[in-house]
């Protein structure tokens, strides 16, 4: 299976994700500048600390890159469906296609995607199927990413002993606005943010629910998802297309279909 790069021509979407990217290039780029390199230059902090958070920033834009551009699981134009599957197919009013249940027609991206769960212009992508582990990958990481903003910011008042080879008063008078108002208001937004969709977007997996299906008051749409019995091992491989947990957390790698055993595949 070969990576294909998937783009939506949406310039509202592009301008959201512009704000995305503008802010983890400011904590990116900024914050290490003035607090974590002048600090490891004078032997305040560790290497592992600087590691650390170039590791969780490149992670954090990987996923970003990769939920952005990843196909989320869009139908072709002309579907193969397998004989024994003609029953779980039905047919969209809006595209006039046949697409497997729990699919959704997106309006903003013009076709229907596999177990959509939502369009998140933010990425400027829709959420579906095959890009929902990248999308979880990036909920984690800027929370990774801001939580060690915050924590720099704090330090570097609070902590941090003072660094010899530069005018406090000069650097106060230059990034004290920047550092406790800028980075830290970014910080705090950016986490509170990203742990509440976070949270939501787990509990829905673990719940075999998707964000549409949530807010759907058919009987037909509430009685296929929901109520999952499977293990929470089993729910999350599914999603990010395998059993190995370490493979979870890396965003650059190509997702397959996991197949599931019929015993778990008959609790749902």
């Amino acid at each position: 299976m070969k990576l294909r790069l998937h783009f939506v021509v949406d310039p509202m979407g592009w301008f959201c994700t512009g704000i995305v990217f503008g802010i983890w290039l400011y904590n990116s780029v900024f914050v290490p500048k003035l607090v974590l390199l002048p600090h490891f230059h004078e032997g305040h902090i560790p290497w592992a600390l600087v590691v650390s958070y170039y590791i969780a920033s490149a992670l954090c834009m990987a996923a970003l890159f990769r939920a952005s551009t990843a196909d989320p699981g869009r139908l072709p134009p002309d579907p193969h469906i397998p004989h024994s599957e003609l029953e779980e197919w039905e047919m969209c009013n809006k595209c006039n296609m046949m697409r497997p249940k729990r699919s959704h027609h997106c309006s903003r991206c013009g076709h229907c995607v596999r177990r959509m769960d939502h369009h998140c212009p933010w990425i400027n992508n829709c959420v579906g199927e095959d890009n929902h582990w990248l999308f979880l990958q990036l909920c984690f990481y800027a929370q990774v990413l801001s939580l060690f903003t915050l924590l720099l910011d704090f330090c570097q008042y609070y902590y941090f002993q003072p660094l010899t080879t530069l005018d406090q008063g000069l650097f106060l008078a230059r990034h004290e606005l920047a550092l406790i108002r800028g980075s830290a208001i970014m910080g705090l937004m950016m986490f509170g943010g990203m742990s509440s969709l976070f949270y939501t977007q787990m509990a829905g997996i673990l719940t075999d629910t998707t964000t549409i299906e949530k807010m759907s008051f058919s009987n037909e749409t509430s009685a296929s998802g929901g109520g999952s019995k499977k293990p929470w091992q089993w729910t999350l491989a599914e999603v990010f297309g395998t059993t190995w947990k370490i493979l979870w957390f890396l965003p650059l790698r190509i997702r397959q279909p996991l197949n599931i055993p019929h015993r778990l595949r008959s609790c749902v």
